[in-house]
């Protein structure tokens, strides 16, 4: 060696200098592989990786600091890595159960549940399918009267929908076997004096995020459209009980957004140029339309007030856990709420008190008290409404609202000027949300299907999906910090009120209420000026759906909004 050499042939010198350039390249060495380390594929990611992370998040770590959590890092992606050669059943919660309920909260009592009566001398119409718009009451004094039968009933809605659902597209499955089935045996009941109650042999449709065993639940995604879960949602099975005939699953918009499915778009049967709002798009059309007498919808950021409003029917969104999700698609397990969307209110209570009340599948169920104390005197309702957002909208929905609460002055109701939360940080809100969202589609995501969904632009659904990955859960369980103050200073508006009214789409309404659980019902008030439905909402106190269906119960006896349809789907058309 050439350096040797130069310095002379010493032993001793050829032994130390070796030594040095021994550890000189073991170091070299060393460094190296520590970095291949950092790159190998086993890991996947490295510091330069952290790095540029840390801007999603926006936050900013010195070189050092991030050397030093390398580790942590990776400890994390094996902890991910070890979940997920784990299953988890999907009807499982997250231990974190979801509590709507404010500090300082009474809950209403109702002493007894309601008795719905039926009503008496209703006649059978000559053409049959003038029954297509009849509301439940009617409905049911046909059927106990034995007037008109169950199965002829069933014949004719499903008639109906083979009739005019190829321009609605809004029936994903007809189960005709299965509501043949069940309509015989109802009217076998009811000629036995097996009478079970007001929606004995009422035909139905549900969303099809609800499973019913047998049958497809598509969830309106490409990914799922041949999925076939082996079980029964509890709401289905309730209905079931009450002797209801399931007649069609109805479009969900593809995994509960927006009214497109993987076969298309449902439209609204007042304007099929215009889409039917999301994400219980099928209910809304279906129910507006007349191919069912009332259907079940499923509402997470405004998914059974939209359609409802869009296509001209009443929609309960009930307070959050009244009504047991068990056997329902998940999208976010603290927001998501099953409600009916009907001809009217008391369509609407006599759906909910049947589908209402604890389920031991579901976690988030209460068993809070329902009634229907058909008596009430609103001259003495505590009423507020968003003045604000009433005064600002200038178009017909905006003059409809106020004609709407001068038909309620008529009774005596003189709303106080009120205003919603304001201070929060509401863009934030949306990540719960999307985080919840991604976690229960957290397979669909890895593994690709999210891919072949049908709409794939920067605001579709697979998009969302993707994106929840960089949710960090430190940003997450803040979000919900600033939902429990949130929870709490809606609570301090709503003490003073038996009932809040709102434009539908009124500033922060709908995002407001569902973070907070509320309920609300969207109540039809007319057309505009393109012959569309307009409405207005009323919110009511947390397990108070009561004081809300009855006050729109009474505004539709003092209209007629609730019994106009759309004029291309009327019987003989």
């Amino acid at each position: 060696m050439a350096i040797f050499e130069h310095f002379g042939p010493s032993t001793e010198v050829k032994r130390t200098l070796m030594n040095s350039v021994m550890k000189y390249f073991l170091g070299i060495c060393l460094a190296m592989f520590v970095v291949s380390c950092k790159t190998a594929s086993n890991v996947s990611f490295t510091t330069s990786d952290i790095a540029g992370a840390q801007k999603m998040i926006g936050l900013e770590f010195s070189e050092a600091n991030i050397d030093t959590m390398y580790n942590y890092l990776r400890r994390n992606r094996r902890g991910y890595e070890a979940m997920r050669k784990f299953s988890v059943d999907r009807e499982t919660f997250p231990a974190m159960v979801f509590d709507p309920i404010p500090s300082g909260f009474e809950e209403p009592y109702y002493a007894a549940k309601p008795i719905w009566k039926v009503e008496e001398g209703v006649e059978r119409p000559s053409d049959l399918e003038e029954l297509a718009f009849y509301p439940i009451p009617k409905l049911a004094s046909l059927i106990k009267n034995q007037k008109v039968s169950s199965e002829e009933l069933t014949r004719m809605y499903i008639s109906r929908i083979k009739k005019h659902d190829g321009v609605l597209q809004s029936v994903i499955t007809l189960t005709e076997n299965l509501a043949l089935e069940q309509a015989r045996r109802a009217d076998q009941e009811i000629a036995a004096g097996q009478y079970r109650g007001i929606l004995h042999g009422i035909p139905y449709g549900v969303k099809d995020l609800m499973a019913v065993e047998g049958y497809n639940t598509t969830w309106g995604a490409k990914p799922y459209e041949n999925q076939e879960i082996e079980y029964t949602a509890t709401v289905v099975k309730r209905l079931e009980a009450a002797g209801a005939v399931l007649i069609a699953k109805l479009v969900s918009g593809s995994l509960a957004r927006g009214d497109v499915w993987f076969n298309g778009k449902t439209k609204n049967p007042w304007d099929i140029t215009q889409g039917a709002s999301g994400s219980s798009a099928g209910s809304g059309s279906a129910t507006s339309a007349g191919l069912v007498a009332f259907s079940l919808g499923t509402e997470t950021l405004g998914s059974i007030t939209s359609p409802s409003t869009r296509n001209g029917v009443t929609g309960l969104r009930p307070t959050y856990g009244r009504v047991s999700r068990h056997g329902v698609m998940s999208l976010s397990w603290s927001m998501d709420k099953v409600g009916p969307l009907c001809r009217n209110a008391e369509d609407c209570a006599i759906v909910f008190s049947v589908i209402n009340g604890n389920d031991p599948k579901d976690p988030s169920t209460s068993d809070y008290s329902f009634g229907f104390r058909d008596s009430r005197d609103f001259s003495q309702l505590r009423v507020g409404y968003l003045k604000e957002f009433v005064d600002r909208d200038k178009t017909a929905s905006g003059d409809n609202l106020r004609s709407a609460l001068e038909k309620l002055n008529g009774i005596g109701i003189e709303p106080v000027e009120v205003s919603l939360p304001k201070e929060f940080p509401f863009q934030a809100f949306d990540i719960i949300l999307r985080a919840e969202a991604g976690t229960f589609f957290d397979d669909l995501v890895r593994d690709k299907g999210v891919d072949v969904m049908v709409e794939q632009h920067p605001g579709s659904r697979a998009n969302s999906l993707r994106q929840s990955r960089f949710i960090p859960a430190v940003e997450y369980l803040q979000a919900n910090r600033h939902r429990r103050r949130l929870i709490n200073e809606m609570h301090e508006i709503m003490k003073d009120l038996d009932i809040l009214i709102s434009p539908t789409f009124g500033g922060s309404q709908l995002m407001i209420t569902n973070l907070t659980g509320h309920p609300v019902v969207s109540v039809p008030t007319g057309l505009d000026k393109r012959n569309r439905p307009t409405s207005f909402t009323l919110i009511g106190n947390l397990y108070d759906e009561e004081v809300i269906l009855l006050l729109a119960k009474k505004f539709q006896e003092m209209t007629e909004f609730d019994e106009m349809h759309p004029p291309d789907f009327l019987p003989g058309k």
